[in-house]
């Protein structure tokens, strides 16, 4: 199905852990679903939950999903949901938090290495190449001496969820323009702005 397009947010399951700096992906998920005028409901070959729509008629079909399983075990659903619709690796669009980009912060990539995320590397894995397309939302890095694995499951700070609500309406707004123009064009277009920032 060459015009449609797999889109996973990232993040851990349940209330917990929906505000976390980790649960990024899954904040994107929602904004997309919200635009296609759909609601996640659990799918029925693949421990995930998925809202499918077009953007406007004509127009590439998503199907937005949120995994079930925990952030380090993404890939299982990723690889069910990609085998069901017949959507090639180039074809899935991951939308996930980057402690390697400044906070307020896009970047897009396709294929690569994982960074050490792990959500990505068991993608990889499940999918059996790293081709998939990267929605890179920058989280920046934890101050001081705070632990990297502590950072991400604490929510935003408060000066900083005035930019997050905006973040995440841009990084939604890059998976459509994926979706429309294609990745080199997004790339052109998300990663440019990124440099001058």
């Amino acid at each position: 199905m060459a015009d449609t397009w797999l889109v996973v947010g990232l993040g851990n399951p349940g209330d917990r852990y929906a505000k976390t700096r980790h649960n990024v992906g899954q904040m994107v998920a929602d904004v997309l679903a919200a635009r296609l005028g759909a609601t996640f409901a659990r799918h029925t070959r693949a421990n995930a939950r998925v809202a499918e729509g077009r953007i406007r008629p004509g127009a590439p079909k998503l199907v937005v999903a949120k995994p079930n399983s925990f952030m380090n075990t993404s890939g299982g659903p990723v690889s069910q949901l990609a085998s069901y619709y017949g959507v090639d690796a180039d074809h899935v669009v991951v939308v996930h938090d980057e402690l390697d980009i400044p906070f307020d912060t896009l970047k897009l990539k396709q294929g690569g290495g994982h960074g050490g995320h792990n959500g990505l590397r068991d993608i990889a894995s499940a999918l059996g190449t790293p081709a998939f397309v990267r929605v890179r939302v920058g989280i920046g890095r934890p101050p001081g001496r705070q632990d990297a694995a502590d950072f991400v499951l604490r929510e935003f700070a408060p000066a900083e969820r005035e930019h997050v609500a905006i973040l995440v309406e841009e990084a939604a707004d890059a998976v459509e323009l994926i979706a429309e123009q294609g990745v080199l064009a997004a790339q052109n277009s998300v990663n440019a702005k990124a440099a001058s920032a």
